[in-house]
């Protein structure tokens, strides 16, 4: 073997994988067809549970400094356009402001670290440099792009190509993880299935279809109804006051579906705008598309311009044999909410932790299809979230009425009914912290449940519900001496204990498993209360596997089946 892994993809979730398999002690080589991290503006959130997981991974104040200022807001605004009136506006706390309101209810309903908004062109660097620096079991090959494999009982041959030189290699390694986006060569290899959605077949059934393109001022514009693409526009303004009119402000929205996303609160956008039907890609002028969202014509350089597509769509299996995917070749959402890079960061650690179980010899490859079994109906679930939160925003727009740009008393009315509608229907694709952290894994083969008497928490989506029922996240919680659980979580399973008890057995069911267990004594009465059990297992990811108030009566049975044994 050249290698354990094979890392298909230096994204943020080859990126990610690679972070774990070090992390558990598992050599990989990670290619990547492109000779640089992306500089493309993808993304502009990493969501509070995706900043827990790089807490775990040591990077989260490595990404918050290249992230904007935390004692900047997240704040939404909805506007008729930037020279005209505000319609609604949604403000949320600073990372500073979310911590300290976090510590103070210390109860579970919050995350352990704040979302951090920071774009994908600096947390890919910022990844890749700590892996070619300080993680001596990955091997990063940027500039090498995956051609074909071959599995047999034994490993994955894998044939890589150089983008500039053409020179080809193989790379023989014990398994493969395809994480090349949407596009995935190890997915199409493998001959998987999609399930997908139509996106603007979604809205058909309500009548969006009628009313988009009608108007005033959309025939101005010349404008028909959506062709099911989207165009990008990336650009600089030394015009902050214009662009800042109605404050600092993350998103600036408008109800004919554009929205302008702050990268830097200082000079730096991103506009996304629907291109309508009869709209030619290659004739589309990007700074004309800013001036129709502006409202007037304004100083700026366009940086990057490009059409792309929303896809809703979920892949039938996350693998077979020894490939296996992750990230955006297993799942692809909409903008709306967040859901694409974060639930890759879940992903990249779920499958990182499983491979390096197997390859270590402590976990049974039945792990893998555990994994699958665990994350594909997150990534259902995640794809009808942002399904929904599409869906208010398409109900924003059928309300659209031409009224609005009037300035006397019927523009006013106009104005004030829109920002009602606006106000009522929410803005719940930014405060989903249920389906951002509030998870958890039913059904998994690997989750021991016959210990519980009473059904599971309910789940909600704009809720953190604190529980350690098995297949939960462990909430966080500090602890009295100023530290947080999550940070004495050993990198395999932990037993955390509330109570003094002989937990032995536990210990000489993993030692014989040859997997490491780390027992954490905590004395904390109001942890103890929240974390509901005097005994709670949790695996890698920080997921509960079992829990009890005392051992169980066959403590190496428990060990087995979350070992996937």
């Amino acid at each position: 073997m050249d290698t354990q892994v094979l890392i298909a993809g230096g994204g943020p979730v080859g990126l990610m994988t690679a972070l774990e398999l070090n992390k558990q002690g598992v050599k990989a080589i990670l290619v990547e067809r492109n000779p640089t991290t992306t500089r493309h503006p993808k993304m502009d959130i990493t969501n509070g549970r995706s900043m827990e997981l790089f807490r775990r991974w040591g990077l989260h104040k490595k990404l918050r400094a290249v992230a904007i200022p935390e004692d900047h807001g997240f704040n939404v605004v909805w506007m008729t356009n930037l020279v005209g009136h505000e319609l609604a506006r949604f403000e949320y706390p600073t990372v500073a402001e979310y911590r300290d309101k976090a510590k103070a209810a210390n109860d579970g309903t919050h995350t352990l670290e704040p979302a951090m908004r920071v774009s994908q062109v600096f947390i890919e660097p910022v990844l890749k440099e700590h892996l070619e620096t300080e993680c001596p079991n990955i091997d990063v090959r940027f500039g090498w792009a995956l051609d074909s494999f071959v599995q047999d009982a034994e490993g994955v041959t894998t044939t890589i190509q150089h983008y500039k030189t053409g020179e080809i290699k193989q790379i023989r390694s014990l398994y493969l993880a395809g994480c090349e986006g949407a596009g995935s060569s190890t997915r199409k290899a493998l001959g998987i299935g999609i399930d997908e959605i139509d996106v603007f077949g979604i809205v058909k059934k309500v009548g969006l279809f009628k009313l988009i393109g009608h108007g005033i001022r959309e025939a101005k514009r010349g404008l028909k109804k959506p062709s099911g693409q989207v165009y990008m526009v990336h650009f600089t303004s030394p015009e902050k006051e214009l662009l800042e009119r109605f404050g600092e402000a993350w998103h600036l929205q408008s109800p004919t579906g554009e929205t302008v996303i702050s990268q830097n609160d200082k000079d730096t956008w991103t506009l996304h705008t629907a291109i309508r039907e009869g709209e030619e890609i290659d004739k589309i002028d990007p700074k004309q598309k800013l001036f129709n969202f502006v409202g007037r014509e304004f100083e700026c350089t366009v940086t990057i311009a490009n059409a792309w597509t929303p896809r809703l769509c979920v892949v039938d299996k996350f693998g077979e044999g020894r490939a296996w995917l992750a990230g955006d070749a297993v799942r692809q959402v909409t903008p709306a909410g967040g859901y694409g890079m974060n639930t890759g960061v879940g992903d990249a650690l779920a499958l990182g932790w499983v491979l390096a179980a197997v390859i270590n010899g402590w976990g049974s490859p039945k792990l893998l299809a555990a994994y699958e079994a665990e994350r594909r109906p997150v990534a259902i679930r995640n794809r009808a979230a942002s399904a929904a939160h599409m869906l208010v925003r398409f109900k924003i727009m059928l309300s659209l009425k031409d009224a609005i740009y009037r300035e006397d008393v019927k523009g006013e009315r106009a104005r004030k009914k829109l920002s009602t509608l606006i106000k009522d229907l929410g803005n719940l694709e930014n405060e989903a912290i249920g389906i951002e952290a509030g998870y958890r894994y039913d059904k998994s083969p690997v989750i021991c449940y016959d210990n519980e008497t009473a059904p599971p928490p309910s789940f909600e989506w704009d809720k953190l519900q604190p529980s350690t029922y098995p297949g939960f996240r462990v909430p966080g919680i500090w602890l009295s001496d100023g530290r947080a659980i999550h940070d004495l979580l050993g990198d395999q399973f932990t037993l955390i204990c509330f109570e003094e008890m002989d937990v032995s057995a536990f210990e000489t069911a993993a030692k014989n498993r040859k997997v490491g267990l780390k027992v954490v004594t905590i004395k904390d009465a109001h942890a103890a209360k929240i974390y509901e059990k005097k005994l709670i297992l949790v695996r890698p990811d920080q997921h509960v596997v079992w829990r009890g108030d005392a051992m169980p009566a066959d403590a190496k049975k428990v060990m087995d089946k979350v070992t996937g044994h």
